[in-house]
């Protein structure tokens, strides 16, 4: 069966000792945030979704959200934990105190975020969405607007979703078509079809606020003409309860590969109330907001199922006997030994192990940077965390996912047969992960996000951050003998990453397909150089930890496990560089109709 159990102690290892959680607790709103709460809160959290929400992972995916006549009832069990998802606070462990949120670092929020996608993916998006319409509206909404909706949104007793996607387009939303009316009453008639609208419609929460991207009557074409609203399910009183039924209902849920317990819906707007947010024809500044918070979660979404995917195959590889050590048998008195002597199960073991922690530890690095973009009292530091985290969103939404799934995969290869069928609950993994590389700007849109925007944004002040930041590691360890191991291989995959660049630079305004041929092979040779550069943090937080003698075991196991990713995945960069170079032109030698 599959397998979850949180990983607290690698979650404390990476909060103290490898990003050095103190300097987030250091901001001025976090004074009161001491390792006592954060412990308290992490076990407590574990406690939820280890007992409450792993149980339900299987069933809800068996039985799937129901829909008739326009409502949706998610499968049993979900209510109930929601409600004690709620009465617990989780909605609003990182939210505006101001609208009665317990303003937590975000840093914080990532953690928990990563144990609720590991144990169940499907509820996870319920809450998600509502945290990044909460951001959003916070960030652009009127005073109004945010007094009305922010308390509820944060407490959980609504949820939020994102309307974006219409029937004949998805990431091209110049196309889009939904109309918005100016009313008389300040408000706006909303009319058209968003489809593939995750928790659109369902039965945890007293009303479901949509923010929805449409046209003014006068807008421009194209993304310049768009604006966003606000249109909630139920219109509120003037107590701030869901009165009576707005325009916007549910017209079918969508019967999909995985993630079946989470309703994604087709939602029609008939002349729905709204409310801008934003400015005219600046919606997408606006849902950049959204979008982005998205984005991040989705990449914690790959991470939670490596981590479930991993902690499966182990557990299975322990148990499974099956033919004999290379080397001789180890399990004597049995029939055979387990799978796990064997190189090649070790190496799918490894691979799984190496992404999870790594991954861990720049995820938790980038929710750091969150916290110090917005809460630094110096104007320099919030500037330059902003910097790093526009470039490095991209990069844990794509590498994250395709990571997922393919440590998803690798489950079910460590399982054999056994794992193709449903009895042990891995091959459910793979269907869940498969999506998280397609919502939220499939993967190649964030490689071209990466190349197109990101890498320029600002002159390419982003992007000599981060290169900053690696080589000034580097600098600073190099002449240490014992980190060797992961400077020197480390110092030759940034170099690789300049040389990309720089090869770009040269040809990609001669022909803008060079670019695009480039985008997915460039975002992952920057992500595995970022995920080397946390190896080499951590190797050096465990290094200390061995001269500290505290507990060995767990740090020679760190050391071990990042020597696997320096020698047998960090190599990839060699490849990626010479792919990058390679250039478009046998991509793009082929007429159309000779595919």
């Amino acid at each position: 069966m599959a397998t979850y159990k949180a990983p607290l102690k690698d979650m404390r290892f990476v909060l103290r000792e490898v990003i050095d959680f103190k300097e987030v607790t250091a901001l001025p709103p976090f004074g009161e945030v001491t390792p006592d709460l954060v412990d308290a809160i992490l076990e407590e959290a574990a406690k939820l979704c280890e007992n409450v929400l792993f149980p339900l992972n299987r069933s809800g995916d068996e039985e799937g959200c129901h829909y008739e006549n326009g409502v949706v009832r998610t499968p049993k069990g979900f209510k109930e934990a929601y409600t004690q998802f709620i009465d617990g606070g989780w909605t609003n462990i990182t939210t505006d105190p101001k609208f009665g949120g317990q303003g937590l670092p975000a840093t914080l929020g990532f953690v928990v975020q990563e144990m609720i996608t590991s144990a169940n993916l499907s509820f996870g998006m319920y809450p998600g969405l509502s945290h990044g319409a909460y951001e959003a509206l916070r960030a652009h909404g009127k005073p109004e607007l945010q007094q009305r909706y922010l308390p509820k949104l944060g407490d959980g007793t609504w949820s939020g979703t994102m309307c974006l996607t219409e029937p004949h387009c998805g990431t091209d939303l110049g196309m889009l078509r939904t109309r918005a009316e100016p009313q008389a009453d300040g408000s706006y008639a909303i009319t058209g079809t968003k489809i593939f609208i995750s928790a659109g419609e369902h039965d945890l929460t007293e009303n479901i606020i949509h923010l929805c991207l449409a046209r003014l009557p006068d807008a421009p074409g194209g993304t310049k003409g768009i604006s966003l609203f606000i249109v909630p399910k139920f219109l509120p009183t003037e107590d701030g309860k869901p009165g009576a039924a707005n325009g916007v209902r549910c017209g079918a849920i969508e019967h999909k590969m995985g993630i079946k317990a989470s309703a994604t819906c087709v939602m029609n707007f008939d002349g729905a109330k709204g409310w801008m947010v934003g400015e005219p024809n600046k919606g997408l500044n606006a849902m950049f907001v959204m979008m982005n918070a998205a984005r991040l979660g989705v990449g914690m979404q790959g991470l939670g199922i490596a981590e479930t995917a991993y902690q499966s195959a182990a557990a299975y590889a322990k148990d499974r006997l099956q033919g004999r050590s290379l080397t001789g048998p180890k399990n004597a008195n049995g029939p055979a030994d387990p799978i796990i002597v064997h190189p090649d199960v070790r190496r799918m073991l490894l691979i799984q192990k190496s992404f999870a922690e790594g991954a861990r530890a720049l995820a938790y690095w980038v929710g750091s940077l969150i916290d110090k973009a917005h809460h630094s009292d110096n104007a320099e530091a919030r500037e330059a965390a902003d910097d790093l985290l526009q470039l490095l969103t991209p990069i844990v939404k794509a590498y994250f996912t395709d990571m997922g799934s393919e440590s998803a995969n690798l489950a079910v290869q460590t399982y054999g047969g056994h794992g193709f069928i449903r009895e042990h609950g891995v091959e459910q993994l793979v269907r869940d992960a498969r999506i998280t590389q397609l919502y939220e700007g499939a993967n190649g849109i964030q490689a071209l996000d990466l190349v197109g925007r990101k890498l320029m944004m600002k002159g390419g002040k982003p992007a000599q951050r981060l290169l900053g930041e690696i080589n000034g590691f580097i600098a600073a360890n190099k002449a240490d003998p014992k980190m060797a191991e992961f400077v020197e291989p480390l110092e030759k995959a940034i170099g690789r990453v300049q040389e990309s660049v720089m090869y770009l630079m040269q040809n990609a305004m001669k022909n803008p397909d060079e670019a695009g041929a480039a985008a997915t092979d460039l975002l992952r040779l920057m992500a595995l150089t970022a995920m080397a550069y946390m190896w080499g943090r951590i190797a050096k937080a465990a290094h200390a930890g061995l001269q500290a003698g505290t507990d060995n075991d767990f740090y020679e196991t760190k050391l071990a496990t990042g020597r696997f990713f320096a020698k047998r995945v960090l190599p990839q960069t060699t490849a990626l560089a010479h792919q990058i170079k390679a250039g478009s032109e046998t991509l793009m030698a082929l007429k159309a109709e000779a595919f």
